[in-house]
Order: C-alpha cells, then sequence, then structure tokens
C-alpha cells in the first residue's frame, strides 16, 4: 500500500494523496466518514507517529463527564462560579472573571477539584492549543463548568503530562479531525474515549509534571503581585482590599436601596429611566473617586477606535484580528481569525497596529476589559476595542491606568452605563466621561512596578509551559520517548 502510494504521488505531484485499505478507512470511524478531508496527510502522519507508542484515552479514565448548560439568564452577580471554554486560556482560573449561577446547580459530578483536566470540546476554537487547562491546587472556592468543556481524571498516567499533550499538534488534531466535515463543532463522548494520548517514560513524565508545576509556581507569584498593586489602589481610595463593593455600600447610612431624582436629574440628564442605572451603589462609588484627586478620561488620553470589516474579510492566514474574546487583563490570546492586507488600502491595516503602552479597553459584549500592551504588535483589533493613547504619563502611567480600568470603581461605571439592554454596548460618549481616581505619581510607579513584575512572572510561566509542550512534541515526532512498559 504505501509502494502505491509512492507511485501515485510521483505519477500527480500537485495533488494530495492517500490509500488506504476499507479497514484502515473503518477503524475507530465512528461516523464512518470517507471525505478526503478526514483523511488528511498530516492527519495520518500524526497517527502513525502516535499508534506504536500510544493508548486510547478510555484506558486511562477514572471519569469523565460534560457540564451543564445554565440560562445566561441566571448569570449573578454574586454565586457560584461557572467556568466556560473562554477561561480555560489564561492557564488558570482568573476567579474574578467568572460568571456565577445559582448554587442550585451544583453537582458533585460537575464540581472542580485538584488534579482534574478540563480541555474545549465544543465551540470554534476547539482546535486552539490553549483549550485546556490543569488544576494543580484544589480551588479555593466551589466552581462547576459548562458544556463546552469536559471534565477528566486519569489514571496510571501523570496528569500533567497528558495536560502538556493536550497542548500539542499531536491532539489537537484528533479534536479537529472529528469536526472538520460535520458542520457541529463538537466532540462526542466515543470520539473522546477513542483519543491516541502517547505513554511516554514516567520519568519524562515527571520531567514534564515539574515544569508545570514551575509555571504554576511562578503564576501564582504572579497574581499575588498584581493583587498586591489592586489592593493598594483601594486601600488609597479608602476601600477594604478583601471587599472593596462592601465598603462602598456601607458608606450608605440607610439599608434601603432607593434614590429619589428629579427630571431634569435623571431622563433629560442620562437619557435612562430604569430603576438600574439609579442604584445607590453607583452614586455612592462616584462620591468615592470624588473624594480624591481625578479626572475625566477623555482629558488624559487619546480615544482611536479600530475597524469592523465584518465576517466576510475574514481569512485563515495574514494580519491577526483581535475580537473581545481575545482579549482579558492578562494579554491577548492566539487569534483564529486574520485579514488580508490586499483586501484594503495601503498601509489602511498597518495604521491602525497598536504600539507600546496602548491600552485596549472593550466596549461591546464583555465591556470593560483592558490591557496595556508591553511591546508593539502587528495585528488589528476589532471595532468594539478602543485604543487609548496616554497624553501625559507626568500625570498618570499607563500600567496604572489599565489597573484602574479593570478595578471596580470603573466596573460599576460601566455596569450602570452599559445596563438596560440586551447586549452590553458602552457608549465612546460614556467612555469619554468615565471618573479615574489620580494617586499621587510616587505610587503610581509602585503600582507598576509590581504590575510590571507580575506580567514578567506570567510570561515566565507561559515560557514554562512552551518548553514542557516542546519537549512532548519532540519526544513524539522525534523518536526520544519510548512506550511505557507497563499500566
Amino acid at each position: 500500500m504505501n509502494t502505491l502510494n509512492q507511485t501515485l504521488q510521483e505519477k500527480f505531484p500537485h495533488l494530495e494523496l492517500s490509500v488506504l485499505k476499507l479497514s484502515e478507512v473503518q477503524k475507530d470511524n465512528e461516523t464512518k466518514r470517507i471525505d478526503s478531508e478526514y483523511f488528511r496527510k498530516e492527519y495520518l502522519e500524526k497517527i502513525q507517529a502516535l499508534l506504536p507508542q500510544s493508548q486510547k484515552l478510555s484506558k486511562l479514565m477514572v471519569s469523565g463527564y460534560y457540564g451543564i448548560l445554565p440560562k445566561s439568564d441566571d448569570y449573578l452577580e454574586n454565586g457560584l462560579c461557572l467556568v466556560r471554554g473562554k477561561d480555560l486560556r489564561d492557564s488558570s482560573l482568573e476567579i474574578t472573571n467568572l460568571v456565577k449561577v445559582p448554587f442550585d446547580y451544583f453537582d458533585e459530578r460537575y464540581c472542580i477539584h485538584k488534579n482534574d483536566i478540563l480541555f474545549l470540546v465544543k465551540g470554534a476554537t476547539i482546535g486552539n492549543d490553549d483549550g485546556v487547562l490543569f488544576i494543580v491546587d484544589e480551588p479555593q472556592e466551589k466552581m462547576i463548568f459548562n458544556g463546552s468543556v469536559f471534565k477528566l481524571q486519569v489514571k496510571n498516567i501523570n496528569p500533567a503530562y497528558i495536560y502538556i499533550f493536550m497542548m500539542t499538534s499531536f491532539f489537537t488534531f484528533q479534536k479537529l479531525r472529528e469536526v472538520a466535515n460535520n458542520g457541529i463543532e463538537y466532540n462526542s463522548l466515543k470520539t473522546i474515549k477513542n483519543y491516541l494520548i502517547p505513554l511516554l517514560p514516567m520519568s519524562f513524565q515527571l520531567e514534564i509534571e515539574k515544569l508545570v508545576k514551575d509555571s504554576h509556581l511562578a503564576l501564582e507569584q504572579s497574581k499575588a503581585l498584581y493583587k498586591e498593586a489592586e489592593d493598594l489602589l483601594y486601600t488609597e481610595l479608602g476601600l477594604n482590599p478583601q471587599n472593596p463593593l462592601q465598603s462602598i455600600l456601607q458608606s450608605h447610612s440607610n439599608n434601603i436601596n432607593f434614590r429619589i431624582a428629579t427630571l431634569k436629574e435623571s431622563f433629560l440628564k442620562t437619557g435612562r429611566l430604569d430603576s438600574e442605572y439609579y442604584q445607590v451603589k453607583y452614586e455612592k462609588n462616584e462620591a468615592v473617586i470624588k473624594s480624591k484627586p481625578y479626572a475625566k478620561l477623555k482629558d488624559i488620553v487619546e480615544i482611536k477606535k479600530s475597524i469592523e470589516p465584518g465576517s466576510e474579510a475574514y481569512r485563515e492566514n495574514g494580519i491577526p484580528f483581535i475580537r473581545v474574546s481575545n482579549l482579558s487583563s492578562f494579554g491577548i490570546s492566539q487569534s483564529e481569525v486574520f485579514l488580508d492586507s490586499k483586501d484594503f488600502k495601503k498601509g489602511e491595516l498597518e495604521s491602525l497596529y497598536p504600539k507600546k503602552d496602548t491600552i485596549l479597553l472593550s466596549k461591546d459584549g464583555s465591556v470593560g476589559i483592558s490591557y496595556c500592551l508591553e511591546n508593539d504588535l502587528e495585528c488589528v483589533t476589532s471595532g468594539a476595542i478602543l485604543h487609548l493613547t496616554i497624553k501625559n504619563q507626568a500625570l498618570v502611567l499607563p500600567q496604572y491606568l489599565s489597573l484602574v480600568l479593570n478595578a471596580l470603581p470603573t466596573k460599576l461605571q460601566a455596569q450602570r452605563d452599559s445596563g438596560g439592554s440586551i447586549i452590553a454596548h458602552w457608549k465612546i460618549s460614556e467612555i469619554e466621561n468615565l471618573l479615574i481616581p489620580l494617586l499621587e505619581l510616587s505610587l503610581q510607579k509602585i503600582i507598576e512596578s509590581k504590575i510590571t513584575q507580575s506580567f514578567a512572572l506570567r510570561a515566565e510561566a507561559k515560557a514554562l509551559l512552551e518548553e514542557a509542550k516542546t519537549k512532548v512534541e519532540s519526544a513524539i515526532s522525534g523518536g526520544d520517548g519510548q512506550i511505557m512498559s507497563s499500566l
């Protein structure tokens, strides 16, 4: 069969050809696929590399569950933490970023524990290498996961090693292969159980585990430094860093949450009549900010909009197009879509590349996510992400401002302004009038130093995971690993 493959490839060099026996086509082919996409040469080569040293995941599973599907209407300000597919991207769970649902949804099967592996099994980003997360320590709070995520517990193999393997192309292709031609970006339980997992020597697995734990340690140190910076901001604003929202609420003398305002003070000024906009917490939050030196955002930054080219301009290769789903307070995840400069005027896209110290701020969907760039980037952001450039760094520092934009006083302003509609939308006119507390420059420098150190540790943590990933890929493709002698 290999000779026939070679002969045909030589005869038709412009085509990608694969000749297989019927038994090979039918093996582990749950949906009886016979389309060429399923038998791409790249896929078959990876399978051949895996087969001699692999075991099906079903033989290594202790348990495995899909998550639950709560309604978005059930999302709460406080409640049970829910992990969604997009939450897997940061190599750790940022509890403050998780949505909350009623505790009625709790079920031990869906509860996340130490040594669990969570990976994406549904959605457009199913084939990305960042769609997996390993729970190194027992979570401090109870949390569950939704239906786009699968929770795995394993035996006779190191869970940290499987976690890293799931980042490699030797795993992601298996996920993609099963969704390539059925129009549904989803992996069934049978597909999951048939994943091929290479059984490399335990000594090698322990080496990978050490890199994962070193990465986790660096990440925890990074989080601690970021929290120190955040706590300093809250303390200077007279808020309790452990519960700043409660500090704001307690500053109101009455327990009853009501406000009386004239028509001139309400609708004629804001255009809003819904009770949500006039909650006491928003009024008190504004008072907290105004008790210290502050400025309106438009007075300290230049605000620049990007473009929204439409999905018809999306390409599989080219200039990365960054959407709100790619943006977090700690960085930018890999893009799934790209733009081609040939589709635009000469230099149009290049003029939109964000520069070092530019602050990216989301205004649609998940509003109020802010990230300050540490380097120039060659990418284009969507129109839902604003570019903020500081006018005078002798007054306000970029990393400090980004922290403020991510902190509670700004979140409450965003919550008030973008409420009242089904899809959250933050008007630029409202963003321009954000109230920004201005601490003394010496304090800003301390905060910026902590954030810079925090991001450096986060980069170190990411580099350690990349090192582990490279080692696993090399061991599989280069033959550095050997089949585990026994299970």
